[in-house]
């Protein structure tokens, strides 16, 4: 699938390390609970919970499995939820993170979810955030990269299957993610 590359490895690795140092800073424990929401975003959290370490954190990591995309490339507004967080979140820190912030409905949801457990800090990072695409108003308090509004694959992102496996971000083809299928992003 033809694609260009809009975020480098370098770039990534870099704001990676910036974000985890700056949730450090923020963070009153020093053993948050990362919830990261599937799929694509496990990459993203491997490469946050690693940097997360080096800056003196110990996060547990955890994952969520949701779905909001109906047939094709467009939100269906609608929310599931596969898998929930095996933790108890009660009392904790919480870190939701999502590969990307777009229309809103997903972390919205989630969000909201993992705040009627009760945690006592709960905050939201998304590695890419597409305000262009935003339904519901809803901003993450750690954002890695503003992106343009274009179908995106790499580092955990994919179009029907391809792409995730790429250690960069790019852009591809209209034509080729209208054809990607459910699991494109």
């Amino acid at each position: 699938m033809k694609h260009t590359v809009l975020i480098d490895e370098t770039a990534i690795a870099a704001r990676v390390a910036e974000l985890a140092a700056t949730i450090r800073a923020d963070l009153t424990s020093t053993s948050p609970v990362f919830v990261g929401l599937l799929t694509g975003s496990f990459v993203f959290v491997a490469d946050l919970a690693r940097a997360a370490s080096r800056v003196g954190l110990e996060p547990e990591v955890d994952f969520m499995a949701v779905s909001h995309y109906s047939a094709g490339t467009v939100a269906s507004g609608r929310v599931e939820v596969y898998k929930d967080t095996a933790r108890n979140l009660s009392g904790r820190a919480v870190l939701l993170i999502d590969d990307i912030l777009d229309s809103g409905h997903t972390m919205t949801l989630v969000r909201d979810h993992i705040a009627r457990q009760g945690p006592a800090w709960l905050r939201t990072c998304a590695l890419l955030d597409k305000p262009s695409r935003r339904q519901v108003e809803i901003q993450a308090d750690y954002v890695g990269f503003e992106v343009p509004d274009v179908w995106l694959v790499g580092y955990g992102l994919d179009a029907g299957g391809y792409g995730r496996a790429l250690p960069y971000i790019a852009a591809v083809e209209p034509a080729a993610a209208d054809s990607a299928g459910d699991d494109a992003r």
